[in-house]
């Protein structure tokens, strides 16, 4: 019986260890390719491209976007967040005009908050897939200019 016990002990503790050590890396971090053949837009015209980079940085990301809007003009914006909801400000040029962002994070789940000049523009709820190859994100709010928008986008990891 001890050495059943003992030998239980030997193949389920490594296992558990590394379950746990698993569970704290972070699954959004790499980068992201916007898919836009996946991806709808309601209420704000699509991007031409958009890469979306995500970095550990202390205990939360750094997320760094590039791109092209659909009139031409550049998207590249970034912000730094510990994932406790707390407001960031986002540096550079955002497509919807928010100037801070709080994120938090829940497993393979990041829900934002977007404002300008501390008022909500928009929410999105990022959903990372079990193999951890695609973030499905849906936002809903409204633009810059007030109006109502709901987005639907997928990434792809790079």
């Amino acid at each position: 019986m001890k050495r059943i016990l003992a030998l239980t002990a030997v193949v389920i503790l490594p296992l558990a260890a590394s379950g746990v050590l698993l569970a704290q890396e972070n699954p959004f971090v790499g980068t992201w390719r916007l898919n836009l053949a996946k991806s709808k837009y309601s209420g704000e015209q699509a991007p031409k491209s958009e890469t979306r980079t995500v970095v550990t940085q202390g205990d939360g990301e750094k997320i760094t976007c590039e791109g092209i809007v659909a009139d031409g003009s550049p998207i590249s914006y970034s912000f730094t967040t510990d994932l406790d909801g707390k407001d960031s400000p986002i540096s550079g040029t955002q497509p919807f005009g928010a100037d801070t962002i709080a994120v938090k994070r829940a497993g393979n789940r990041h829900t934002s908050i977007a404002k300008k000049a501390g008022k909500t523009l928009y929410t999105a709820t990022s959903v990372m897939s079990y193999d951890g190859k695609i973030i499905t994100q849906t936002t809903r709010g409204v633009n810059g200019d007030g109006l109502p928008i709901r987005i639907l986008t997928v990434w792809d990891k790079q």
